[in-house]
């Protein structure tokens, strides 16, 4: 986002041309050429809550694979979402000890009957007269359909749009530390679901030197690899989106658009000791490696910004924004 307007990047190395496609204002625009297999656009007129997708040289038009929000699911057009715009009211909150963690894990799509956000949010007080501080969401990153446990994430940096809107999750965030509950955030790194992510149709998204499981691996260390590293990995000496990585995945610790003089981690183990670095947190415990690495505000508007982290895969910053 920017003062007036929006700018649109997006990486696509493999493609000779790439246009933007805001369906709101009627308008197809090319995006300039740059460096390493960017585009970029800039429109005055854009605004937060337009629809848009980007334009192929084939007439292919893929959303943003960034997105911050699907509103009619994985290949359909992205919404523009200012991420500064959700009031937040917990810029107290540091969170809790590691010894006092108490974690409870939910499916936002069967804990409750609606499966939203919104709903999740009236039991919180139920959890808490459980004894629990913290919960751990199963994975959100939006899937295709309805109904997904959450490992065909297909948009890693947008909420499923089942489960409510962007806003909505960080309403759930805040309230839930409001009553003193952490927020983790289980995320998938390691592969990406079979239905809704075109980025490897214009970029090197993944590789044929390893097999998975699922398909074939994210391409860390082939040829191209640099730029999809930045995808996942946290943008450095940034403050407030916090997450952890453990041996089986990747938990993120929901928080974002505070001010950029926020603290690095807001869940770090010391409450009396700062972070090792502005940015980047890193501690050890006996049963798992965790990281902590941060997201300013500053970092969430900038356009083309990227972030992610851990070895299975979400991400929450904009490779094309």
């Amino acid at each position: 986002m920017l003062a007036e307007g929006v700018r649109f990047r997006l990486w696509a190395p493999n493609s000779n041309f790439v246009a933007l496609k805001i369906y709101d204002l009627d308008l197809v625009v090319p995006m300039g050429k740059l460096a390493r297999g960017w585009y970029e656009v800039e429109v005055d007129a854009a605004r937060a809550g337009m629809r848009y997708r980007f334009v192929l040289d084939d007439g292919a038009e893929v959303p943003d694979p960034a997105t911050r929000f699907q509103p009619e699911d994985v290949d359909g057009p992205s919404e523009i979402i200012d991420p500064l715009a959700f009031g937040w009211t917990d810029i107290g909150w540091r969170g809790h000890e590691w010894e006092e963690l108490v974690l409870y894990e939910l499916h936002i799509g069967t804990f409750t009957q609606e499966g939203t956000f919104r709903a999740a949010m009236d039991k919180l007080d139920h959890l808490v007269e459980l004894g629990v501080t913290a919960i751990e969401i199963m994975p959100i990153a939006d899937f295709p359909g309805r109904w997904n446990w959450g490992y065909d994430g297909a948009q890693l940096f947008a909420p499923d749009s089942s489960y409510g809107r962007p806003e909505d999750l960080k309403a759930l965030v805040d309230l839930a530390h409001a009553k003193g509950l952490s927020v983790f955030l289980d995320v998938v790194y390691n592969h990406f679901g079979p239905k809704g992510n075109y980025l490897a149709v214009y970029a090197p998204l993944t590789t044929e030197h390893y097999e998975t499981p699922w398909g074939s691996a994210v391409n860390f260390d082939d040829a191209g690899s640099t730029m999809v590293r930045e995808f996942f990995l946290p943008m450095p000496a940034t403050g407030s989106m916090n997450s952890i990585s453990t041996g089986y995945g990747s938990t993120r610790c929901t928080k974002s658009a505070t001010p950029a003089s926020a603290t690095c981690c807001r869940n770090w183990p010391s409450r009396s000791a700062p972070p090792p670095m502005a940015g980047t947190c890193i501690s050890w415990s006996k049963t798992k490696r965790t990281r902590r690495a941060g997201l300013s505000a500053a970092t969430m508007a900038r356009p083309g910004s990227i972030t992610g982290s851990g070895a299975t895969t979400s991400t929450t910053g904009s490779m094309s924004r």
